[in-house]
């Protein structure tokens, strides 16, 4: 962050900032021309409505009995799923113990509907054999003298002898552009068999080898710019694989093998599945010997992210047809959305009402800066729900106003040490300098305090709980940007105005109004400690030895009054330990004191004498 003690450097900031907004603007105006970005933020299912969707569960193998913990498992990952590329407000919970209900705010693309119901479980196979994805002509199969013939027990995933006749003919036969073959493929293959799959991404087909690798092995899976051996950034998507310690094992054997068949064989890929079906079947181009596996290819942006996505979040342990499927009305609506809009706006003037009250001219700025902290806001907001499908809902409507009062008191923290340095004497442009220097470590405190807070709730919460969180988060971070990169440059620059730094009254950094004590006092005098004190006068002149008659009284009944207000514990303290005497009789009783003592003096030299 540049500094902004100075005029330039705060002149520098400012624009900055204003080069911040121009690219958001232009990101999301941009966004809005050539994908699905828009200006107004996405609303959550309880503002806008949408999809709501009941899944049958179909446990493997025909079994009908289903474990809770199965369930639970079930309703955890369709949910990770579902909010995987951001807050999206779903809905996901069971229904008579069994049924899984799923509402999503919108309507569901058919991606989200196929991830939803990617529920068998996932496996790394290695390829024996691929092809075409269309059958042959009926009337050109293969002789049988011609099909493969299996001599011997097979020794690995990828050795031909696991192709039989039978195997091959089912191959043969499949067409993976008929609907059916695929609807078909949802049956799970036994693990330890090979199967014959499909690829809808490319229309292939392959004959696999057995399981290998289960999917559970797979710890974590992520999507990025591929990276060489040497570290450098390669101009193409890549998918990154990050295996268990027993499946880094697994894996380097599976990758070590397939090396050896050499570039072009289709025995030099390994095929991930999921749901019967082929998600990607990469070759191994290296030795993978720490787990660390990274999958190229013609992919885009989304594509690598839609794949990772599917390896992240494994697979349920039980699969879902889609039962009912129905649109469901707003539960709150435009009328709580509305009345949510109302209480905010109602805030913001309530502040703005204390901050002119309490600062006049200067309050200004606090409202100033809580617009441009609104602006911003309402820009991360649209440009999160095109980018990682954030939707407001009306818990992050009440987090965005919980965040009015949050932070107009970074700016209150920030003006009241301007005050208390110009109570000190300072003058304006030394004490918002200093100010600044104190008020920053405490604006960064209080922020980090609301960001760890924001951070645990999000992190331990679900639903709606999840969105008031973020919002929470959100505003924390726009505060301090603007705090650092509006509020204090236009503090430095207001400092250098007659308005402001010659203390007007109704600047709101009027000295004289505050009580403020000036450091030299005239004739070759400077401040005393004690001049401080909330006893001295409004002008801050020192005590005289005797006051005249009404000298007690204050000029300035404001400043007096300010003064008295800003009194120390320990000045209190002293106050009340005095008796409540008049501070103008104790030179006069001093002065008696002496007379007395020098009297005393005089007699006893008398009858020394």
């Amino acid at each position: 962050m540049p500094r902004t003690g100075s005029g330039p450097a705060a002149k520098k900031t400012l624009i900055w900032l204003g080069v911040l907004f121009a690219a958001l603007a232009l990101l999301l105006g941009g966004g809005s021309m050539w994908s699905n970005a828009s200006w107004t933020p996405k609303l959550a299912l309880d503002l806008e409505g949408g999809t709501q969707m009941i899944l049958a569960p179909k446990v493997q193998g025909g079994d009908s009995q289903i474990s809770q913990e199965q369930l639970d498992q079930a309703v955890e990952i369709i949910r990770q799923r579902v909010d995987g590329s951001g807050v999206s407000e779903a809905e996901i919970t069971t229904q008579s113990g069994r049924n899984v209900v799923v509402s999503l705010p919108g309507t569901p693309t058919a991606e989200t509907r196929a991830l939803i119901q990617a529920s068998a479980a996932m496996e790394f196979r290695s390829v024996i054999m691929g092809g075409p994805g269309q059958a042959p002509a009926a009337e050109t199969p293969t002789p049988d003298e011609a099909l493969p013939q299996p001599t011997a027990e097979p020794q690995n995933g990828s050795d031909m002898n696991w192709v039989t006749p039978e195997l091959y003919k089912e191959f043969e036969s499949t067409n993976c552009l008929d609907p059916s073959a695929l609807e078909a493929s949802l049956e799970p293959a036994p693990a330890d068999q090979p199967m014959v799959a499909c690829e809808p991404g490319t229309a292939g087909k392959y004959i696999l080898g057995p399981v290998e690798v289960p999917g559970s092995m797979l710890e974590d899976a992520s999507f990025g710019m591929a990276q060489s051996g040497q570290g450098q950034s390669l101009n193409e998507w890549a998918v990154n694989l990050d295996f268990n310690r027993e499946g880094t094992e697994k894996f380097r054997a599976v990758s070590e093998r397939l090396l050896s068949f050499g570039d072009g064989s289709p025995q030099n890929q390994f095929a991930i599945v999921l749901d019967g079906q082929v998600i990607s079947a990469p070759s191994m181009n290296v030795l993978i010997t720490d787990g660390n596996a990274q999958i190229t290819g013609q992919f885009t942006q989304e594509t690598a992210k839609a794949l990772s996505e599917q390896l992240k979040y494994g697979a349920l342990p039980i699969s879902f047809d889609i039962q009912s499927e129905q649109q469901v009305s707003a539960t709150l609506g435009a009328d709580q959305l509305r009345m949510g809009l109302i209480a905010g706006i109602i805030g913001l003037i309530l502040v703005a009402v204390y901050s002119l009250f309490q600062y006049r001219a200067l309050g200004f700025v606090t409202i100033t800066s809580l617009i441009v902290a609104g602006v911003l806001t309402y820009l991360a907001i649209a440009i999160l729900g095109w980018s990682h499908n954030y939707r407001l809902s009306l818990a992050g409507v009440a987090g965005l106003i919980v965040a009015i009062g949050l932070t107009a008191d970074s700016f209150i923290v920030y003006f009241e040490r301007i005050r208390d340095e110009l109570r000190e004497g300072r003058g304006l442009v030394s004490a918002v300098d200093i100010g600044w220097k104190r008020a920053k470590r405490t604006v960064l405190a209080s922020k980090a305090v609301n960001l760890l807070a924001a951070v645990v709730l999000y992190f331990v919460a679900v639903g709606n709980v999840r969105g008031f969180a973020f919002t929470l988060g959100l505003t924390a971070i726009a505060d301090l940007i603007v705090v650092f990169m509006f509020t204090h440059p236009v503090m430095v620059l207001l400092a250098r105005t007659k308005f402001f730094g010659k203390g007007h009254k109704w600047s709101g950094l009027d000295a004289t109004r505050l009580g403020a004590v000036p450091v030299y006092r005239g004739a070759g005098r400077l401040r005393e400690p004690a001049a401080a004190n909330a006893n001295d006068d409004a002008a801050g002149s020192p005590a005289p030895a005797v006051k005249p008659a009404g000298a007690s009284k204050a000029k300035n009944k404001g400043a007096a009054r300010e003064a008295e207000r800003r009194m120390t514990i320990a000045e209190r303290r002293a106050a009340a330990a005095s008796g409540g005497k008049d501070e103008s009789a104790k030179p006069n009783e001093a002065a008696d004191k002496h007379d007395s003592m020098a009297g005393s003096g005089r007699d006893a030299e008398k009858e020394g004498n």
